[in-house]
């Protein structure tokens, strides 16, 4: 879906677009765009991917075991019984899990899509599947999720009724999404917030409060091209938050490159140096995913890529992969 759905919509018009054009593709258009989004990450030096996936079609490129892969199964349901969404997303989870596993390559958990798409018996069901998992969650990359939260209000009230979701159900609590859903979840889990482009202090305090082991994971490409916003990245700095690096979907982008994430963070925060932009694109990531053993370092046991940059401080720096 590269270029099919205009920049700076804001999130509920981009959500709308999607099922209206997901299925426009050929299956071989498909599997093209997916072997070249593929090679595009390969080339631009990433040697690890956490993979937000609802389906089994990415069996064919964690196959190929050239890069460590961590599929985040998503389970959407915005409903008060949600058996049969569930019971699809441990059918994807369990075809990823039996695909064979060498040198520790793969990985796959079971984790909600976002706040406005799940509801609290299905972010409990989530939570029960395995208490340790690794849990990513697409976290107030709107306003209008909070909006909902808090009053029941705004524009994901009509998002649901374009999909035909009943909400009569759903109860504010006067909260934002993240101190209301948190609470939801065991303490256990490992956590990576995606986006964070609306989240407060309020919310920080409280994320690490209540989940010990946290990644705050920004993807400020995508954030331009729906919302026309950055999130405070400022803010999780003074405050000496985990933070890593992301790119969403070509949906909401126009490359999978880490670099571009950096170079973007580094123009509009000309005094982050580039040993933190760098820390955060590689041993936090690997930290995020759980895979720090593996890769994100240059320690003995590991095997990381070596990557070379050229003009790293110009408005367009290159890579070179090495190893």
């Amino acid at each position: 879906m590269k270029g099919a759905i205009p920049e700076g919509q804001t999130l509920i018009p981009f959500l709308k677009h999607i099922p209206l054009h997901r299925n426009d593709y050929t299956q071989e258009q498909k599997d093209i765009a997916r072997i070249n989004g593929y090679n595009e990450l390969l080339a631009n030096g990433v040697v690890a991917v956490g993979d937000i996936c609802n389906t089994t079609d990415t069996l064919d490129v964690r196959a190929q075991n050239k890069m460590h892969i961590h599929s985040f199964v998503e389970s959407i349901g915005f409903t008060q019984t949600p058996d049969r969404q569930f019971n699809y997303a441990i059918q994807v989870y369990d075809t990823f899990a039996a695909q064979q596993q060498e040198e520790k390559r793969l990985s796959q958990s079971i984790v909600p899509h976002a706040p406005y798409s799940v509801s609290q018996e299905l972010f409990s069901r989530i939570d029960q599947h395995n208490l340790n998992s690794l849990i990513s969650i697409h976290n107030q990359e709107s306003p209008a999720e909070d909006e909902y939260y808090l009053m029941k209000k705004g524009t994901v009230p009509e998002l649901l009724q374009t999909l035909g979701i009943d909400d009569t159900f759903f109860q504010p609590s006067g909260k934002s999404s993240l101190q209301t859903y948190l609470q939801w979840f065991a303490s256990t889990h490992p956590f990576i917030f995606i986006h964070n482009t609306y989240t407060s202090l309020t919310d920080i305090e409280l994320a690490r409060t209540l989940i010990p082991n946290l990644y705050w994971c920004f993807c400020p490409n995508a954030n331009i091209y729906i919302e026309s916003r950055l999130p405070d990245i400022d803010l999780f700095i003074r405050e000496k938050q985990n933070i890593c690096i992301g790119t969403d979907s070509l949906a909401s982008n126009h490359q999978l490159s880490i670099l571009a994430e950096l170079t973007t963070i580094k123009n509009h925060n000309p005094h982050i140096d580039w040993e933190t932009l760098l820390t955060w694109a590689t041993s936090n990531g690997a930290k995020a995913l759980q895979m720090d053993n593996l890769v994100g370092s240059l320690t003995p046991g590991t095997q990381p890529g070596i990557l070379h940059f050229s003009n790293i401080n110009t408005p367009q720096p290159a890579i070179t992969r090495i190893i």
